[in-house]
């Protein structure tokens, strides 16, 4: 009884702090939590920023902006354990154009033996079918080969309709003659805009520079996280966006040929 009423008047001169502590507690491990992914990260000298060693599969993509590159010291380098496995190649943009540089950087990229992709940069304003057609023209893919990507990050005023069925003509069309699911390319805020309830069968490569962790996007479809655009590579001129496989790594040939 005694052991009672003296809880008691703890509680009720001190009830107030207790509360405060407990709340203190439970948000101190919420917040350890959070900062989990963050213990993850290493700064790597050689690639000129932090990487998120959680992933073992680590790779780029490439373009016409990145100008002629040396294939053979890009497949070369290693830093702190991290080897480059893959690399996206930029093959065409719209209903008619190609970049310069595919061809090269896609006869080299197998080569060097790193799995290779190939993505186009979508416009809305542009006949789907066309854009689809024009991206089947250039792009032969192998086994091995990760399926194809469309690169989605304009929207030059168009409707959301538009884009959405835009997009589903175009990954159809694609997908048809490749037989593979096509991979998109987006970045966090047009995604939950026109992919999050609308295109959810399609695998997702998502850039987003500014988190630390995933946990806005659906973890069944993201396979691949573009996390830093202001990489190095010995064999580029310039920097160049890194990119890593999410997923367990028995699970890439999900997205491949």
């Amino acid at each position: 009884m005694k052991t009672r009423v003296l809880v008691n008047i703890i509680f009720r001169r001190y009830g107030l702090w207790i509360s405060a502590f407990m709340v203190l507690f439970v948000a101190y491990w919420i917040f350890r939590s959070f900062r989990q992914d963050d213990m993850d990260w290493r700064f790597v000298r050689a690639f000129g920023i932090r990487l998120p060693m959680r992933y073992g599969i680590h790779g780029i993509d490439v373009s016409r902006h990145n100008d002629r590159i040396n294939w053979k010291r890009v497949r070369q380098m290693e830093a702190d354990g991290v080897r480059l496995q893959f690399v996206f190649v930029k093959a065409t943009e719209g209903a008619t154009m190609t970049d310069r540089h595919f061809d090269k950087n896609w006869s080299e990229a197998k080569k060097s033996n790193l799995r290779r992709g190939a993505y186009h940069f979508y416009h809305p304003t542009r006949d789907p079918v066309k854009q689809a057609n024009n991206f089947i023209r250039h792009v032969e893919l192998s086994t091995g080969d990760f399926a194809p990507v469309v690169d989605f990050e304009v929207t030059n005023g168009q409707s959301d309709e538009a884009i959405v069925d835009g997009l589903r003509l175009w990954l159809a069309t694609v997908e048809e003659h490749y037989q593979a699911r096509p991979i998109i390319y987006t970045n966090g805020s047009l995604y939950k805009r026109y992919i999050k309830g609308n295109l959810d069968e399609y695998p997702l490569w998502i850039a987003d520079y500014s988190t630390k962790h995933l946990r806005a996007y659906d973890p069944d479809r993201l396979y691949l996280w573009q996390h830093n655009q202001n990489g190095w590579v010995q064999g580029i001129r310039g920097q160049v966006d890194f990119n890593v496989f999410v997923m367990d790594e028995n699970r890439l040939q999900e997205i491949c040929l």
